[in-house]
């Protein structure tokens, strides 16, 4: 497989974002007298930014309350930008891979579903400045992924053709998005989802390790 630029998600690709994210989805809801979920229950949730996040913690019966929707998820982005970098952190071997990827020149960026002002902390908080290229998130003017229109923009930035971008995702969201997109779509299994989730959704390679992506094992 040979690429010019690689191109990775946030939640469960690049860092490990599960415990802040559940930890504050539950304090929004045990404010207000809802039942909270165990950590395990956000692995499904995580991927389609905050929004959905807030629509599938909340249980079945106030889902269409829009006035508790909305007040939920105005709790939440309050709540995960006081908290957002407690526990979060790169995933063992990134930083390595990162640094190779590097030394060999590709162009380095991250898309996230996540809104970009959390998006561009986490990744500044994480990484050196100047590691990644590109680093966008969710934004008004741009549809979220599975739509490719994110991620084609990014590649035009990095000057690199679509089909020669490394996708790396840990979900049938982000795998649908790299297809969308022209792209080469690289499942990695650290992540949130499921080997059997990846492959059905187009994953043209899953990687165990983020070094596997630089040196395939034997």
């Amino acid at each position: 497989m040979e690429f010019d630029a690689v191109i990775f998600d946030l939640d469960g690709t690049l860092a490990d974002t599960l415990d802040d994210i559940a930890a504050a989805m539950n304090a929004v809801l045990e404010r207000r007298g809802l039942p909270a979920h165990e950590r395990a229950a956000y692995r499904l949730m995580i991927g389609q930014g905050l929004r959905n996040l807030v629509h599938e913690a909340l249980p079945a019966s106030r889902r269409d309350d829009d006035e508790v929707a909305a007040a939920c998820l105005d709790d939440m982005m309050a709540e995960y930008r006081r908290h957002l970098l407690d526990r979060t952190r790169l995933y063992d071997g990134v930083a390595e891979l990162l640094a190779r990827l590097r030394d060999e020149e590709l162009g380095l960026a991250v898309l996230s579903n996540k809104a970009d002002e959390l998006t561009q902390r986490i990744v500044a908080a994480l990484v050196e400045p100047g590691t990644f290229d590109v680093v966008l998130g969710a934004r008004p003017d741009l549809p979220r992924k599975p739509d490719p229109t994110a991620a084609v923009l990014v590649a035009e930035r990095l000057g690199v053709a679509p089909a020669r971008v490394a996708y790396l995702g840990d979900s049938g969201v982000d795998m649908r998005t790299a297809v969308a997109a022209g792209m080469i779509a690289v499942g990695v299994t650290w992540g949130l989802r499921g080997r059997e989730e990846l492959l059905a959704s187009g994953a043209r390679l899953l990687l165990d390790h983020p070094l596997e992506l630089v040196a395939p094992p034997r």
